[in-house]
């Protein structure tokens, strides 16, 4: 299977199935001595493990990870960084009656024409648990980035199309759906309880800010910084839509009005707005980076709905098993780490980009 690699410099491949033995990670690239341990990696893995709330799934996981390679006496190696996390508790028997049709929102039909065969079990490469590999990765990435000063931290703006309205970035972590916004998460509670009730779900947005970030990061052709972030962010599998800065509303705007005004500051270039959401011409330019992604609503309800089995024939499918009613929460920190991934791969790509950053490093190896 092609397209389980991410990163160029920074590279990571992910393996494993919803329900096979465990799921991984494979990081290469990462340079040696960087401070790791397995519990810098868990305290990611537990933001998005299942059974947290009655508004994910009620599978039972502890996802406890275990650095196989490339970590020596509490430091990174510089060799491949091998890292897995086994399944503990699968069910594949609730899975086992769709292997003769194709839930509607799912990737069944498409892998059975890509492939003439599916892992039916919870979707195999398809399903959520394919992000634990990147989560794991990203968490190595965002330590990388907080030792040079750079923060990655994203929050559900809205669920259900109810807004967060009041910012406070700590109340985030004090409700079961990410949002800094207290009131905003009791009307997404009492909304999600409605949903629930008519075996139905909900989608949302994901809304994530970088800052610290330095001018210069990035491409001005195929790899954009911001194109390199819309792929990390759209291959999460439930992601359907990605922004940056204004978006689709700078379509509305005017020259004048979406243009970024420079001026001077301590001695430093900084920009008057942000509409560009800190990236121009595919390059960082040192303010924060902003962008938003839309998550879809969970595909598998167990409302009746249409679809056809692979005799050809229409039939009605209540999907059954244990799913999330919504996925906006749990897919908060995979947005935080593929834009970590994203980061970094930058910024050691960026080292090759002029002479002096070469001599500056090499003249002081004499």
């Amino acid at each position: 299977m092609a397209g389980s690699t991410f990163g160029n410099i920074f590279k990571i491949t992910t393996w494993g199935e919803s329900h096979g033995k465990g799921i991984g990670v494979v990081v290469d690239g990462c340079p040696a001595g960087l401070p790791l341990c397995e519990e810098d990696i868990q305290k990611f893995l537990d933001r998005r493990k299942p059974g947290q709330s009655r508004y994910t799934t009620q599978r039972k996981e502890e996802d406890t990870v275990e650095i196989l390679s490339g970590v020596f006496e509490g430091k990174t190696t510089g060799t491949p960084i091998s890292m897995v996390v086994f399944n503990k508790t699968q069910r594949s028997a609730d899975y086992s009656e769709i292997a003769g049709y194709y839930r509607p929102g799912h990737a069944d039909y498409t892998f059975d024409m890509k492939y003439g065969f599916r892992d039916y079990r919870g979707g195999g490469r398809s399903s959520g648990r394919e992000t634990i590999g990147r989560v794991a990765a990203g968490a190595i990435a965002i330590k990388m980035l907080e030792s040079m000063g750079i923060s990655v931290a994203a929050y559900s703006k809205s669920i259900g199309g109810i807004e967060v309205k009041e910012m406070d970035w700590q109340e985030r972590f004090n409700n079961p759906f990410y949002m800094p916004d207290a009131k905003a998460a009791k009307e997404v509670e009492e909304f999600a309880a409605k949903k629930m009730a008519e075996m139905n779900s909900m989608g949302g947005i994901i809304e994530c800010v970088v800052k610290g970030m330095p001018a210069g990061a990035g491409e001005p052709c195929f790899e954009k910084l911001d194109a390199n972030l819309a792929k990390a962010i759209m291959s999460i599998g439930a992601i359907k839509g990605f922004e940056i800065g204004s978006g689709f509303d700078a379509s509305k705007a005017t020259g004048l009005t979406n243009n970024d005004a420079f001026r001077m500051e301590d001695g430093r270039v900084v920009k008057e707005t942000n509409h560009a959401g800190g990236v121009l011409g595919g390059i960082s330019d040192g303010s924060d980076i902003i962008f938003r992604a839309a998550v879809k609503p969970t595909p598998s309800v167990a409302a009746m709905q249409h679809t056809v089995n692979k005799a050809g024939e229409n039939i009605d499918v209540s999907i059954k098993g244990r799913h999330d009613p919504m996925i906006v929460p749990r897919a908060v920190v995979v947005v935080e780490a593929m834009t970590a991934l994203v980061l970094v791969d930058a910024l050691m790509t960026n080292m090759t980009a002029r002479m002096d950053y070469l001599t500056d490093f090499y003249k002081n190896k004499k």
